[in-house]
């Protein structure tokens, strides 16, 4: 069932290494209400030009050259303050307290259910998003 998220759609940014984990998270997302914007690395995300207009990030760990953390670290140096959840499979204890520090969400893969789309609703907000540029 999609969902309205607030007035306005809001605008997720899904960073992940895989091909076929981005496509499937974005055509999953779209049917859920949400306008969605692809990056294969953390590089190519903090290349795009206007990262304020993401009401949410979902971000894989584990992709090379930048683990996905490490890049929630880089977006708030930039002033980015969209909420942000990870994605990974099986987190030591040592990320999970990094993440928890950090106020980052953690989701285990496999994507299970709704467990993804619930953590997105509630980052956002239950009213959603305020604006989208």
């Amino acid at each position: 069932m999609a969902r309205n998220v607030g007035a306005t759609r809001a605008v997720v940014g899904i960073v992940d290494d895989d091909p076929a984990v981005r496509n499937s998270l974005k055509f999953s997302l779209e049917l859920e209400g949400f306008s969605v914007g692809t990056y294969g690395s953390a590089a190519e995300l903090l290349r795009a030009q206007d990262l304020s207009r993401f009401n949410c990030l979902v971000i894989d760990y584990n992709m090379p050259g930048m683990n996905g953390l490490d890049l929630v670290t880089r977006l708030r140096e930039l002033h980015v303050s969209a909420p942000a959840i990870l994605i990974t499979t099986d987190p030591p204890k040592t990320l999970l307290a990094r993440a928890d520090r950090a106020r980052v969400r953690i989701v285990e893969k496999p994507l299970l259910g709704n467990t993804l789309v619930d953590r997105i609703v509630e980052a956002i907000g239950p009213d959603g998003p305020s604006t989208v540029n």
